[in-house]
């Protein structure tokens, strides 16, 4: 056996300054094709008809699956630690996906 056979290699993240500061969201659409998910987080402010998608995030379904594990872990240690999420579900106006048309 070599002597790096079985070691986890280590990446080293960057986190730059603008990206650190985060995209708030509160509601995500979830698309998907046989090869990918589409994750769209978007902004609705109450009283404003409109709301444009903030961030567009694309996985693999492998990942997808990966991510779900790592939410569901980690909303179980917040409820241990802060008592049960209430799911009021979406209190929103309905959702429609406006496409933004091509000009002549």
């Amino acid at each position: 056996m070599k002597a790096n056979e079985g070691a986890q290699q280590q990446i080293n993240i960057e986190l730059s300054e603008e990206i650190a500061e985060g995209i708030y969201s509160n509601l995500v659409m979830i698309a998907h094709s046989a090869e990918e998910f589409v994750l769209d987080f978007i902004r609705v402010m109450p009283g404003v008809p409109k709301a444009r998608v903030r961030s567009r995030i694309i996985v693999t379904p492998a990942h997808a699956k990966r991510l779900l594990r790592a939410l569901a872990e980690n909303i179980e240690r917040y409820e241990r630690a802060h008592g049960e999420i209430e799911d009021m579900g979406f209190q929103g106006p309905a959702v429609q996906f406006g496409v933004p048309g091509g000009e002549a």
